[in-house]
């Protein structure tokens, strides 16, 4: 096992809710300490345990919060913007299945959706740092998977032209975690525009190769495409930053 490998990590986000001990940071940390789990993976969008915002501002808060986590017995592996990040960049098609992921102030509203969300992964970037975090996790969004399936015909260029838009939207994003030492592994994921290692080589491109696109590495969703998980890893591990591992079975 690898020196760096500190013991097994769990993602908070699917296991949040409003009873405890699930309501709050030090009861849903001190449970996670309890089943053996050493690190912690936070959710930034859910206010029962995390302020997203207040991380960004405030160095006391943040120490709060690592306080809290060692206290239970875990670390603070990365700050996880999945949802805020999938709203960087919406497609029409799915603007009303994910209004859900953003605050009412900004629903049937597609450009606040999207400013709310840029703001919201700077943040992440400003918390990150605040943290001590050299890693967070997110989604790119979609543009083009409406389009996986070529039927109808695709116009000439469509594709491009939507990697050309996600890279505009990402790029100022990216600098900012750059200003901040932060990577951002974008988790590949079907109903992304990133999904698998060529879609991410033209993110990468319409990002101009920047430092701080990178991967997280679930190889769950590559089984169930179907494509070479372990092969993967040797392409592009330079540029695997955070990982999730799950059960997944392709029937």
């Amino acid at each position: 096992m690898p020196s760096t490998m500190k013991g097994p990590g769990l993602f908070l986000a699917q296991f949040a809710g409003d009873a405890a001990p699930f309501n709050s940071l030090p009861a849903i940390t001190k449970w996670a300490a309890g089943l053996g789990y050493k690190g912690v993976q936070i959710p930034t969008w859910d206010s029962r345990l995390f302020d997203l915002e207040k991380a960004a501002s405030s160095q006391a808060y943040c120490d709060e919060v690592k306080g809290i986590c060692t206290e239970a017995g875990v670390e603070i592996t990365e700050l996880s913007t999945h949802l805020q990040g999938q709203l960087v960049a919406v497609h029409p098609a799915y603007d009303a299945q994910f209004d859900g992921f953003a605050p009412p102030a900004v629903h049937n509203n597609p450009k606040a959706r999207q400013q709310w969300a840029v703001e919201q992964m700077k943040f992440g970037a400003k918390a990150s740092k605040n943290l001590g975090l050299k890693a967070s996790v997110s989604f790119c969004g979609a543009l083009a998977f409406p389009y996986l399936y070529p039927w109808p015909q695709r116009p000439a260029g469509l594709i491009e032209e939507a990697f050309s838009e996600l890279g505009k939207r990402w790029k100022p994003i990216l600098d900012v975690y750059e200003d901040n030492g932060v990577d951002v592994g974008y988790e590949i994921h079907p109903g992304e525009d990133v999904f698998d290692g060529a879609t991410f080589e033209m993110f990468l491109d319409a990002v101009g190769g920047h430092k701080r696109c990178n991967i997280n590495y679930d190889p769950s969703h590559f089984l169930l495409q179907q494509l070479d998980y372990l092969e993967f890893i040797d392409i592009y591990h330079q540029r695997i930053k955070a990982f999730h591992a799950k059960d997944a079975e392709f029937n």
